[in-house]
């Protein structure tokens, strides 16, 4: 197994050196240009968690990514060294489409908050995705098959 390591700073400018970095090891691996595009999504949200959510804003950080090459698949790591997420808070995010409250009649949109959809884009694009936080960081795996 291959792995390439890319090590950047925690803020958004630096999303599209992990996107083109992305790119050119799928594409290597030969995976179809649909599926890039699926990858890209996902690890672009499991980079802005790191981005918004795991450094204070008078101090911020890095994260870290490693893509490991196998024959069967390409598995993407995404750790950062913040402040970890609770795992409650993972849980809640997982609820199924069906327990999720229909807007009903018009739609208003004034109660919705921003954001929120990360770990479920990350699952619905991803064949695998697991995440492990705790005080000091947090690892996103992301999965997809060849």
């Amino acid at each position: 197994m291959s792995v390439v390591r890319l090590r950047v700073p925690a803020e958004a400018e630096y999303l599209e050196i992990v996107r083109l970095t992305l790119y050119g090891i799928a594409s290597k691996l030969g995976f179809a240009f649909e599926a890039i595009e699926d990858m890209k999504v996902a690890v672009s949200e499991a980079c802005n968690n790191a981005v918004l959510h795991a450094y204070p804003a008078e101090a911020p950080g890095s994260m870290e990514l490693s893509f490991e090459l196998s024959d069967v698949a390409l598995t993407i790591r995404v750790r950062d060294e913040g402040l970890g997420v609770r795992q409650e808070s993972l849980a809640d995010t997982r609820r199924p489409m069906d327990d999720m409250t229909p807007l009903g009649g018009e739609a208003d949109f004034g109660g919705l908050e921003v954001g929120g959809l990360g770990l479920y884009l990350m699952e619905a694009l991803m064949d695998e995705v697991q995440v492990h936080s705790e005080p000091g960081g947090t690892e996103v795996m992301l999965v997809k098959y060849i």
